[in-house]
């Protein structure tokens, strides 16, 4: 990902400015509590006041940010928005009083509300389309992971303005004062950053003019479009039950600690777990299902956080309720991470900033719901024991009741976005994990690997060609190839599995001989000219032996699709163009048919299904084309899907 310039700029903008965040956070509390006075309840109310501040802004008009982040120039919200936070944490060390303090802290969240969905949304306009997940997970793991180096500049600073202080007399209201300088400068230094994003990001407003409403209408709109999209409703039900759930568990962690003897320790301890676990989960957790389609896998991570949820109530050990909240965390940064992901994907451009805007004003809305009424049930239950016999006694408490009642809500939620978003109608999700397991496909870090797929006379040679050529004319290396026989081995096969003279050959031996292919294929053509950064354009792949063998011979795909695999050594293309006509349309224009070929129609049609149906598993890598379009036409659809991937290819020439 950070070989994309534009992506690696903006990058290092949203480090410094996620590092003046947190440390902001850090400041803005320590300089309340000097600011307050000598009081013990002053000094609370002043920091509660600045927690309570940073969620009210989004509380009231949370919807307005999002639908401004649409409205207006996306690179300009960024920089301006930077450079705004960076005056006002400057003037809250300038000014030094606590009413000024207060007032600010709602000022930036305000500046947030438009300057968050605006960030978000600005990921998909930076990356290809399939690492947009990768772009994700690391922009999610930078905005929390900098609450951790944020927390060492600030103890670092505020030793350095202890000791300043005693040796001369600055600063003299706060140690803190000297955070708030540096946080400033971060802001600046990363508005610098976003200001270098000159024709990496579209300029204007992401909603044509032809759209603009007005305000209240285009908040409604935004509103209704999330209410109305299941995949959306879905995402914002599934994303809100994720940070309910760990919401809870940083509600009652001091309480739930208490009440298995650990203390402040082990308070520290479960907090550090949970975020841990999110940390991981949005890093890795993607990748380890890799066969369990997005969807899917957002509600069943939901499910899992409610399973394990579940199992925290029960529990009375210290160190299993840790191990137990590193996979709360993980199930929760699996959910978020997948989620943002499918967004930046499904929902349109004009839209994004809203989506988004409303998705964080909701879960700020529901944090803070959590924070206050999981407490408050927790204590109204209270702490009760049941002795079972004279030496077993049972101690249940209201903490513990209420993880359980959040589990079932957290499940709830999953189930429903499981439900809503589903994919694979059809297919059991154990027969879909126990594929997860087997299918680890390996994408090329390097070069650009590009399937077309479909049945016969669908014209997949001259979209290759088209293609080939188009890429060759913007300077990269075009490799065009075949299955099956486009090596000295594959020539012999091809002439096995497709001369009409071999007449009929068993299934089995049928998809081995394809498999061999395959495997010579990959070894001699494919992997070198990746290696070498080249777009690598293959007439048929694997899949065409799931279609061909597997639903076209009747043989079990879970038989077929191994082999296959083992023989590709698991290599993935980045995209698959599958080009479709219906089965009769396309055998019309074949001229001397081969052994395939001859086969009948109800074959072929069972065929162009299992394409269908394995462009629909995985959307995100597959691009459906009507083939029976003008091939200019169905060239420039191919092309409009490859270009985003080109950044991973090497140019060998310069453009004309």
């Amino acid at each position: 990902m950070l070989a994309i310039p534009a992506f690696r700029r903006f990058w290092v903008g949203l480090g410094l400015s996620s590092l003046g965040d947190w440390a902001g956070l850090l400041a803005l509390t320590a300089l309340a509590n000097s600011l307050a006075g000598g009081g013990y309840a002053d000094r609370s109310f002043a920091i509660a006041g600045v927690l309570f501040l940073r969620v009210l802004p989004a509380l009231v008009i949370g919807p307005l940010g999002g639908y401004l982040a649409d409205l207006l120039d996306r690179r300009v919200t960024l920089v301006v928005g930077s450079f705004l936070r960076a005056a006002i944490f400057a003037s809250i060390a300038l000014v030094g009083t606590l009413p000024w303090l207060l007032v600010a802290t709602v000022l930036v969240e305000i500046v947030n509300l438009v300057w968050l969905p605006t960030k978000d949304a600005t990921v998909p306009n930076l990356v290809p389309r399939a690492r947009l997940e990768a772009a994700n997970r690391l922009v999610l793991t930078t905005t929390y992971g900098a609450a951790l180096p944020s927390a060492v500049l600030f103890a670092g600073l505020s030793v350095l303005g202890d000791a300043l202080h005693s040796t001369a007399g600055w600063p003299a209201e706060s140690p803190a004062l000297l955070t708030m300088y540096a946080v400033a400068a971060a802001f600046a230094a990363s508005g610098a950053l976003f200001a270098g994003l000159v024709g990496a990001i579209p300029a204007g407003a992401a909603i044509p003019p032809e759209d603009r409403v007005g305000v209240l209408r285009g908040v409604l709109d935004g509103w209704t479009y999330v209410a109305s999209t299941p995949l959306v409703r879905g995402l914002v039900l599934g994303i809100v039950g994720a940070f309910a759930a760990g919401g809870v568990v940083i509600a009652l962690a001091r309480v739930f600690v208490a009440d298995l003897g650990a203390g402040d320790p082990g308070y520290g301890v479960l907090f550090g777990a949970v975020f841990a676990g999110l940390g991981a989960g949005m890093w890795r957790g993607p990748r380890l299902l890799g066969g369990v389609t997005r969807r899917r896998l957002f509600g069943l991570a939901l499910v899992a956080a409610g399973v394990v949820l579940l199992t925290l109530s029960l529990v009375g050990d210290m160190v299993l309720a840790a191990a137990l909240s590193v996979a709360l965390g993980f199930c929760a940064g699996v959910a978020w991470v997948t989620g943002y992901t499918i967004l930046g994907l499904e929902v349109e451009d004009s839209l994004r900033g809203r989506t988004f805007g409303f998705v964080q004003s909701l879960v700020r809305l529901v944090l803070a719901l959590v924070l206050a009424v999981a407490p408050l049930l927790a204590g109204l239950v209270g702490a009760h024991r049941w002795r079972l016999n004279d030496e077993m006694a049972l101690t249940y408490g209201g903490t513990q009741l209420t993880f359980l009642v959040a589990a079932l809500l957290t499940m709830t939620a999953g189930v429903a976005s499981f439900r809503q978003m589903n994919d694979r109608p059809g297919v059991s999700m154990i027969a879909e994990l126990r594929q997860s397991r087997s299918a680890r496909g390996a994408y090329a870090p390097r070069g650009v690997f590009v399937a077309l797929e479909g049945g016969e006379g669908v014209g997949k040679s001259t979209q290759a060609r088209l293609l080939a050529e188009w890429l060759t004319e913007r300077g990269y290396e075009a490799v065009l190839t075949h299955e099956p026989g486009d090596t000295e081995v594959g020539a012999a096969l091809r002439r096995i599995v497709l001369d009409p003279a071999t007449g009929e050959l068993s299934p089995r031996t049928e998809a081995l001989l394809y498999a061999a292919d395959k495997a010579e294929h990959v070894a001699r053509v494919v992997r070198p000219a990746l290696d070498r950064g080249a777009v690598v354009i293959t007439d048929r792949y694997v899949d065409s032996t799931l279609a061909y063998q597997g639903a076209g011979r009747d043989l079990a795909v879970e038989e077929v699709e191994p082999v296959a695999r083992w023989a590709t050594t698991d290599l993935r293309p980045h995209v698959t163009v599958l080009l479709d006509l219906p089965a009769e349309v396309g055998l019309s224009r074949v001229v001397g048919p081969d052994r395939i070929e001859q086969e009948p129609v109800e074959f072929h049609e069972r065929v162009r299904q299992s394409f269908r149906t394995l462009a629909a598993a995985d959307p995100e890598h597959y691009l459906v084309v009507e083939a029976s379009g003008a091939p200019a036409d169905v060239a420039r659809l191919v092309r409009a899907r490859v270009e985003p991937l080109l950044p991973q290819a090497l140019r060998v020439t310069p453009t004309p």
